[in-house]
Parts: structure tokens; sequence; C-alpha cells
């Protein structure tokens, strides 16, 4: 997997027959510039924009994150929120998976090596070209459990 930057993501366009438009690449650079362990919904990426002066419309939010999930530039998260957040995906050794609190969406991320090379070997055993594995856990926080518990 690589890091993409401008450069690869339009030539790698380009070779699938669509352009870099500016759009595009504002929304990769957003992407490249967010704190480790921050996501993103489209609305979120669409208030932030528009907070910014940028004026894309959440359609083409939309369409340009399907997209950029389907090339694996992505990767797309239940969060446990209804709808989809995004973030940078990120090669080894930076990968990582989720933990969610179903209560309260609080969300750890986490490392395992394991879960990587079990989801690499499945895909080169059945001919895939892996692009992301990701596991995501749905649990109750600590906080939430105590929360639980009658006194």
């Amino acid at each position: 997997m690589t890091v993409y930057t401008t450069t690869s993501l339009k030539a790698e366009l380009n070779e699938r027959g669509w352009r870099l438009t500016p759009q595009r690449e504002t929304i990769l650079h957003i992407f490249q510039e967010l704190p480790q362990g921050e996501h993103l919904s489209a609305e979120d990426l669409y208030h932030r924009l528009d907070s910014d002066g940028e004026g894309i419309s959440l359609s083409t939010i939309y369409r340009t994150l399907k997209l950029m999930a389907r090339m694996g530039i992505l990767r797309e998260l239940e969060l446990g929120e209804g709808h989809k957040h995004y973030e940078i995906n990120q090669p080894y050794p930076h990968h990582h998976h989720h933990l969610i609190c179903v209560k309260c969406n609080s969300t750890i991320e986490f490392k395992n090596d394991s879960i990587l090379k079990i989801g690499a070997k499945t895909a080169q055993k059945e001919g895939f070209h892996l692009l992301d594995c990701q596991l995501t856990i749905h649990a109750v926080c600590p906080k939430c459990q105590r929360a639980l518990m009658p006194l």
C-alpha cells in the first residue's frame, strides 16, 4: 500500500480514465492533514470545507469519498453513529483497527499485525489484491458499564 500524494492520485485516476479535479485534490488534502485518530463523515467534511470558503456540494463530497474508498485511498468506517466516517488509509505500520462503545460512540484505535497478516494471506490465497483490512469491535466502555450498573 502506498501513501497517496497529489501526483500518485492523479496518475491512478488518469489510469482509470478519470481526472484529478480541484475538488478531489482539496478533499485529499483535508484527509492528509487530519490529525491521527480523527475521522470525518461526509457532513463533517462539508461543514469544514464550507467554513474554509470551499464551495463543494454535499453530493460531490459523497461521490468523491466513495470513489477514494473504492480506490483504497480512504478507509470507510462504520463507527456506530448511523453514518460512515472516513480517514486516510495508512500503510503498514500505521494500519489500525477500531474499538467502539455502542452507548457513547467513543472510539479507540488499536494495532494488531495478526489481523492484517490474516487479511493479506486470505486475499492472496483467493487471488485478490488487498486494499484494506480492518476490524471494528463494538462493545460497551467501562464508563458506560458503570452507568448501567445499579448502585
